[in-house]
């Protein structure tokens, strides 16, 4: 099995240089896919993919080209679930293993947290993102990959 892929949903990804740092500690290629610029690089292990302006032009890039084994970091949780689809492993930047067992709950949580902001019932406000949260994601992604390097030998 080849070596795995970390893909980032780089639009407002608050972890980039997180995920570089455990990409380039491990030896690992890292693509990141937005629709807004993103600064080019000459390290053939670090890539930028720019796609069209559009809903989930990322999103449907990222599933394209994840595989079995590669790891998505994302906070969109229906890449999550199509990521899990397709043998990939799914992290959230706070450090969220997204599974098989808990995608579904997540999933019914957003599509209920979106029905109470349109309803008025909610302000829809997000929890800022810490340090905590940082770091969290540093030591879920470190043993994500951990596993992804295990499984393919």
């Amino acid at each position: 099995m080849a070596r795995p892929i970390i893909y980032v949903d780089a639009d407002a990804c608050p972890v980039k240089d997180e995920a570089l740092r455990v990409a380039e500690r491990h030896g690992l290629a890292i693509v990141y896919v937005a629709n807004t610029g993103l600064r080019p690089s000459r390290d053939p292990m670090i890539r930028y993919v720019m796609v069209p302006q559009g809903p989930d032009a990322a999103d449907d890039w990222i599933v394209e080209h994840a595989e079995t084994n590669d790891i998505v970091v994302t906070a969109d949780i229906p890449l999550a679930d199509r990521a899990l689809k397709r043998g990939a492993v799914a992290l959230g930047p706070t450090g969220k293993l997204f599974t098989a067992d808990s995608i579904g709950m997540a999933l019914a949580m957003r599509d209920l947290n979106r029905h109470l902001r349109e309803t008025g019932e909610s302000r829809g406000l997000n929890a800022g993102f810490t340090a905590r949260d940082r770091s969290a994601f540093l030591g879920a992604l470190d043993a994500a990959v951990n596993r992804a390097l295990k499984v393919a030998g």
